[in-house]
């Protein structure tokens, strides 16, 4: 890692990371916190604020689980 490489913190576990093409998992430090982060999505646990689509097309009494 030299001067000019962009340095970011991995935004599970805080750790400084570098921005390079080298790092598959950027901008994570590893596949662990990639996958620990893509767990919090999955459970909602990270949400985009926002208001609800509701579908036209289902009914209330037809919602898909």
């Amino acid at each position: 890692m030299n001067k000019l490489t962009r340095k970011v913190n991995c935004p599970t576990c805080q750790k400084i990371v570098a921005w390079t093409a080298e790092n598959k998992h950027r901008p994570f430090c590893c596949e662990r916190c990639k996958l620990i982060d893509f767990g919090d999505w999955a459970t909602e646990k990270h949400v985009i604020p926002g208001n609800e689509i509701i579908d036209p097309d289902i009914d209330e009494d037809h919602q898909l689980q």
